[in-house]
């Protein structure tokens, strides 16, 4: 009998596509497509920019923590963009700079919307599969994690959408191509509710506050356009949500806390100047506690969580109903500052900023521009990193003892955000020819070490000689709200007491005359425009105090030379045709002058010759070979 092959095919193409008009471009996201298997996924389509955006949670909660586990990543693929990875592998590492910056923005656009006491694993991937140069990947990505979010089963009190504004002579502009972004005054990243908004990232070319809440309600509008196109998704896609085991603490527990530890010995314990005396103060509270319930092992599992959230009750009554801050201070009141410049002996330049318990030291080294960092992204272009701030965060800065494993994506957010408030206020490579690094050490933390770093480095970099065109200084407020919207204050100058148990931290950074950068950070589901608008003119008074009060006392203007110990770099002009000549068959002409000399020679294809050394008698021999060789000599 003849055997048979039976084969059998079937069509599947039951997926649903929403589309909308978004800047003057087609946003479409297939729902169904692909990724079934996941909790949310989203396929998203704006222009020809795909970004693959799915979400996954654990079925219970992960034991013995206190914290919601989210986990944000943005895979670029260099296929995007038609290229493969260089290298050895041939395939992607780790997570650059960028793609961690990315993540942090929505994670931090979407934290505020689950519910405090989750505790489950949730992991939203963000896949970049290619990219349009008129349609930036960044907040495809922002969208596509938010419609898969909120469609899925998760606990999510979606929906919400980010908008990015750039301005261009001073027109605002949504979501501005990649070309446009490169001139554009102003990155603005908006993540907003229907009502309210939730996370603001931004860096400006000094932008007036009335211009930034100008641009940041433009985005919350087109926001609202958004989450109306993501309502007709979730009506005929979206998930019924899981139920999930509650964290809570036990209010019987509180209330034998409360029993051995009154409030007022609580508030007595957390209200001291010095964090020192409030941890010792905790940790004598903590130890009585834990021998009180030394037989309750239920209850000392989460004991530490229950002190935590004590205390926040503690010090968030005080605040809100006495206007008592945990150090004494009055709302609006700094607290105290000091500055320093020259303290580290020959690096290129060195500062140092104290602003009560959180102080940190910034250290400027200039190199020559052959040494700026390389840069391969999802624009499709080399590009070159001329300026690099980095930020450290060791644990003695907190007085903990952990080993360091390099800087996280906290460190590395906190430096792009410090290098974001500094590059408007540059030298451009004509008037400044040189790489520039700062490094912020935080040599002891209690709040804003971040904003702290923007002072030190501003100072910093006038000490080294850089000619920046103005000074740039930096703070934080934070806010206690109540039941009400209505109910709250906004704190100047929080520290981490502060952040810790209050709902918002809102950064911003400039000059006298503009904004330069701002970051805001909040743990409740969106703030009001007249909490945003309010905290910008304060952190705009506080600016302009530190500004005068402190960094123009210590350094008025930069220096009008690089020290010492600093490179000098000496540039001259030869005919292009000449540069063969200068460099030699296979360079032995070129390197012959740099052995002899001991400087570092850099010439582009236009004849630009750029010499560098710190040896002056050197660097005029330098210069006296090359114009040997250059130059056409007569006879007589």
């Amino acid at each position: 009998m003849e055997d048979k092959k039976i084969f059998s095919t079937a069509l599947i193409n039951n997926y649903k596509t929403y589309s909308m008009n978004l800047a003057g471009r087609k946003l479409s996201v297939d729902i169904g497509r692909v990724g079934q298997q996941a909790n949310g996924c989203a396929f998203m389509h704006y222009g020809d920019t795909t970004v693959l955006c799915t979400v996954t949670a654990s079925d219970k909660p992960r034991d013995g923590i206190d914290f919601f586990p989210f986990s944000v990543e943005y895979e670029e693929k260099m296929y995007a963009v038609g290229k493969i990875p260089g290298g050895f592998k041939k395939r992607e590492g780790k997570a650059s700079e960028h793609a961690i910056l990315v993540s942090r923005v929505i994670d931090r656009s979407m934290r505020p919307l689950f519910p405090q006491d989750y505790r489950n694993d949730v992991t939203l991937n963000n896949l970049v599969m290619s990219v349009d140069p008129e349609c930036n990947p960044e907040v495809v990505a922002m969208l596509g994690s938010f419609i898969a979010t909120t469609i899925s089963d998760i606990s999510f009190d979606g929906p919400c959408a980010a908008t990015l504004i750039g301005m261009i002579d001073g027109e605002l502009i949504i979501n501005p191509t990649l070309d446009q972004n490169v001139n554009s005054d102003l990155k603005l990243t908006v993540a907003s509710t229907k009502d309210k908004v939730i996370m603001i990232e931004a860096g400006g070319n000094e932008v007036s506050e009335e211009k930034m809440i100008e641009a940041i309600y433009m985005a919350h509008e087109v926001n609202k356009e958004i989450i109306a196109f993501i309502d007709t998704i979730v009506a005929e896609c979206g998930s019924e949500k899981h139920s999930y085991e509650s964290c809570v603490i036990p209010e019987e527990l509180f209330v034998a806390i409360k029993e051995i530890v009154p409030p007022a010995v609580m508030e007595e314990a957390v209200f001291a100047d010095s964090k020192k005396v409030r941890q010792a103060n905790i940790r004598q509270i903590s130890v009585q506690l834990e021998e009180a319930f030394s037989e309750n092992e239920k209850w000392l599992s989460v004991l530490s969580k229950a002190i935590y959230q004590y205390q926040k009750q503690i010090v968030r009554k005080m605040i809100l109903k006495a206007r008592k801050r945990p150090d004494g201070r009055s709302l609006c009141q700094i607290r105290p500052l000091a500055a320093e410049v020259d303290i580290i002996p020959r690096v290129h330049g060195s500062a140092m900023f104290t602003r009560g318990q959180t102080q940190i030291c910034t250290v400027t080294t200039l190199a020559p521009l052959s040494e700026a960092q390389r840069l391969e992204g999802l624009d499709g272009n080399e590009s070159w990193k001329r300026y690099m701030h980095q930020y450290n965060f060791p644990c003695y800065s907190v007085g903990e003892s952990k080993p360091s494993r390099g800087p996280g994506r906290r460190e590395i957010g906190h430096g792009a955000l410090a290098e974001r408030a500094l590059l408007p206020v540059l030298p451009s490579e004509t008037e400044f020819p040189y790489a520039i690094r700062t490094v912020s050490e935080t040599f002891e933390s209690d709040g804003s070490t971040s904003q702290a770093s923007v002072c030190a480095s501003s100072m910093s970099l006038m000490a080294a000689g850089v000619p920046i065109k103005k000074a740039v200084a930096g703070i934080s407020c934070g806010l206690v709200r109540g039941d009400r919207d209505d109910d709250y204050l906004v704190l100047t100058d929080i520290q981490e007491f502060e952040d810790f148990f209050g709902d918002m931290d809102f950064k911003v950074a400039g000059t006298h005359e503009g904004i330069t950068a701002i970051q805001m950070d909040i743990k409740i589901p969106g703030l009001p425009r007249y909490i945003v608008e309010e905290t910008i003119v304060k952190c705009k008074k506080a600016r302009e105090y530190i500004l005068t009060e402190v960094l123009e006392k210590t350094i008025s203007a930069p220096r009008p030379a690089v020290n010492e110990y600093a490179p000098k770099i000496f540039q001259m002009k030869i005919d292009p045709d000449k540069i063969g000549d200068v460099v030699g068959q296979k360079g032995k002409t070129i390197n012959a002058i740099i052995n002899q000399t001991g400087v570092k020679i850099d010439i582009n294809d236009t004849g630009n010759v750029s010499i560098c050394g710190t040896n002056q008698a050197m660097m005029d021999q330098a210069v006296k070979d090359i114009q040997i060789i250059t130059t056409d000599f007569e006879e007589g």
